[in-house]
């Protein structure tokens, strides 16, 4: 199956202005790439490429007073599958976890387990662990947030998500996230690319969308919220603690967001 996917975002900039950008496809992913996801810049301005502490692709530029322009228009090959299910995947001891999973444990910036902990408890302590408890978890949160553009609020929290019962797909993540940290069980956010291939067009504006992977089994999966049910034509960008490990956009200074269209669709 072939994805096509891209974006064009324009930001209004009051003085210089640096950036990060995440919005590149995850190393792994490059090489499916049929096209080149060669960023477009207007105006045209130096730009570094770099790889985060979690591996992902970043940029940084500084961006001149007035509008600037990102945008990118490319194919990539993807298999096709739904997430991978898989309900004997087994939850690891603490002390039996890699190293690098072990950051996936902590309380974050959006993720704020201290508050959360006795919820969760009180809720799955009683589920059995590994992947029936994660999915316990995801049912809960699916239930738990109405879904709608109009709730977003960048400064929510997963507690904060828990509290409202609102939220979008960043909310719904970072509340899973969240209370599977709580039950020790390495989470860890994820954003990227999710249009409505295999289902029917779910109304609304295209937009990044957000889920989250599990280390179980020894190795990561993914489970998604939102939607709570198997997925295809996921094309991953970034993971990290949270939404501030990887947000598409971050400005060190007055920016205003004029222009945001992201596209994600099969290629016929």
């Amino acid at each position: 199956m072939k994805i096509r996917a891209g974006y064009h975002i324009s930001y209004d900039c009051a003085a210089p202005t640096p950036m990060l950008l995440v919005l590149s496809v995850r190393p792994e992913r490059v090489p499916d790439l049929i096209t080149p996801q060669t960023m477009r810049l207007d105006p045209l301005v130096a730009v570094d490429e770099y790889r985060d502490g979690f591996g992902n692709l970043c940029h940084r530029l500084l961006a001149p007073p007035g509008r600037i322009t990102f945008s990118a228009d490319f194919v990539i090959e993807d298999p096709g599958e739904l997430d991978e299910e898989n309900l004997d995947a087994v939850q690891h001891p603490i002390e039996e976890l890699p190293p690098e999973v072990l950051v996936y444990l902590l309380g974050s910036r959006y993720c704020e387990t201290d508050k959360l902990v006795g919820i969760a408890w009180s809720l799955f302590g009683a589920t059995p662990p590994g992947w029936r408890r994660v999915q316990a978890i995801v049912d809960y949160v699916h239930d738990r947030i109405l879904f709608g553009y109009p709730h977003a609020r960048a400064d929510r929290t997963a507690h904060g998500a828990h509290q409202d019962g609102v939220g979008v797909c960043r909310d719904f993540a970072h509340l899973a996230v969240a209370l599977c940290r709580c039950m020790n069980i390495p989470a860890r956010y994820c954003t990227g690319y999710l249009g409505d291939i295999g289902i029917d067009p779910i109304p609304g504006p295209m937009d990044f969308s957000a889920w989250f992977q599990v280390f179980l089994s020894g190795r990561w999966y993914t489970f998604d919220a939102r939607h709570n049910k198997p997925r295809m034509g996921r094309v991953l960008q970034a993971f990290g603690r949270d939404a501030t490990d990887v947000a598409i956009v971050t400005t060190f200074g007055p920016a205003t967001l004029v222009r945001f269209d992201v596209i994600a669709e099969e290629v016929v």
